[in-house]
C-alpha cells in the first residue's frame, strides 16, 4: 500500500483510521472522503466529499488522486440498519459493489469489514468457527454476508485483491457511539466518568466479543501487508479480543471507580439482535494466515479508556 482512499471516513472506524494510516504512511497519502463535508479531524491531509453510491464520483476521486488501495467503510450500522432496512441495503451493498468496480476497474487493493452480525441464532454461540453456518436475521447481517461473498466473488472472478476481517463490538474513546449493537460498552465508559452510574440497554449475562480500537486498526494493517501467498482465506477473518457481557464491564470499571453502580432496561431490538450474535469467536485462522494478535485485554482497555476519558472531561 502507497496511496489508500478511504470512504466513510467521519464514522467509528474511519475517523480512527485515518489518523493511524497517515501516521504510518504519511498524510499525503491518504485520502479521506465521506458524504459528510471535513472537520478539523481530516485538515492534515488530503479530504474529498464522496457519496459512495455515486459510482462515478468514486473513480473521478480514486483515478485523480492515483490509489492504489481502496479501504470502504462507508455503512450504516446494526441498530441503525434494523430501524431503516431499506436505506441500509442501498447504502451498505449499493456502495460496496460501487467501490469494489473502481477497485476491479483501476486494478486496487481492497479492504472492507465485516461483523459479528453476520453470524445468526443457529450459528454454534462458543468459540464460534471461521467456517461456519451463517443465516443472520437482521438487515445489517444480511448485507455483511452477502458483502463477504461479493468481495470473495471480486477475488474469484476478477482477482481483485479483497481482504477483511469479521470486526466485534469496537470500543473507542476518541469517536462517540455510531448506531451499533454493541455501543453500549462504549457508553459505559464515557457513563462511568461522568455520572459514576449506567443503565444498559443489553441484559445481564449477555456475552458478546469486543475489541479496543487501537487493536482494531492494528488488524487493518496487519492483514493488508500480509503475504497474499499465505492466506488460504481472504475476507471475513474472524478477529476477537475480549467476549464480556454488561457485569464484566462493571466490576473492570469498579476497580477503578468503586462507587460505578451498573443497572439495566432492556432494549427489546438490540437485545434481541445481541442474543443471535455468538458469545465468543474463534480468531485462530487470522493468528495462522497473517499474525494477527491483540494488545487489550479488558482490564488494560478499562484503565486506558478512563484515564483517557477522565483527561478530555478536565
Amino acid at each position: 500500500m502507497k496511496k489508500i482512499l478511504v470512504t466513510g471516513s467521519r464514522g467509528q472506524i474511519g475517523s480512527e483510521l485515518v489518523r493511524k494510516l497517515r501516521e504510518t504512511y504519511g498524510a499525503s497519502n491518504i485520502i479521506a472522503t465521506d458524504i459528510r463535508k471535513m472537520d478539523d479531524d481530516h485538515k492534515e491531509g488530503p479530504f474529498e466529499v464522496v457519496d459512495v453510491t455515486d459510482s462515478d464520483r468514486l473513480f473521478t476521486v480514486a483515478k485523480e488522486h492515483n490509489v492504489d488501495t481502496i479501504m470502504h467503510l462507508a455503512a450504516l450500522l446494526s441498530a441503525t440498519a434494523e430501524a431503516m432496512p431499506k436505506v441500509a441495503w442501498d447504502l451498505n451493498m449499493g456502495g460496496l459493489i460501487n467501490a469494489l468496480e473502481v477497485a476491479r476497474e483501476l486494478d486496487l487493493q481492497f479492504f472492507t469489514p465485516s461483523s459479528i452480525g453476520a453470524f445468526g441464532p443457529s450459528t454454534p454461540k462458543d468459540n464460534t468457527p471461521q467456517d461456519t453456518l451463517q443465516r443472520p436475521t437482521t438487515m445489517y447481517g444480511v448485507n455483511k454476508v452477502a458483502g463477504e461473498l461479493l468481495c470473495d466473488y471480486y477475488y474469484s472472478r476478477y482477482g481483485v485483491d479483497t481482504r477483511g476481517v469479521r470486526y466485534p463490538g469496537l470500543i473507542s474513546h476518541v469517536t462517540p457511539p455510531g448506531g451499533g449493537t454493541t455501543d453500549y460498552a462504549v457508553e459505559i465508559y464515557y457513563e462511568a466518568v461522568k455520572n459514576k452510574a449506567y443503565t444498559s440497554y443489553i441484559g445481564e449475562g449477555t456475552s458478546m466479543d469486543m475489541m479496543y480500537m487501537p487493536d482494531a486498526l492494528n488488524a487493518i494493517i496487519q492483514l493488508m501487508e500480509a503475504d497474499p501467498g499465505k492466506l488460504e482465506h481472504r475476507n471475513a477473518f474472524n478477529i476477537s479480543a475480549i467476549a464480556a457481557a454488561p457485569e464484566d464491564f462493571g466490576k473492570a470499571i469498579q476497580k477503578y471507580i468503586p462507587e460505578f453502580k451498573l443497572s439495566y432496561e432492556v432494549d427489546p431490538i438490540r437485545q434481541t439482535i445481541a442474543e443471535s450474535w455468538p458469545n465468543s469467536i474463534d480468531s485462530s485462522a487470522a493468528a495462522k494466515e497473517w499474525g494477527f494478535k491483540v494488545e487489550y485485554d479488558l482490564d488494560k482497555m478499562t484503565k486506558e479508556m478512563l484515564d483517557r476519558l477522565t483527561e478530555k472531561n478536565k
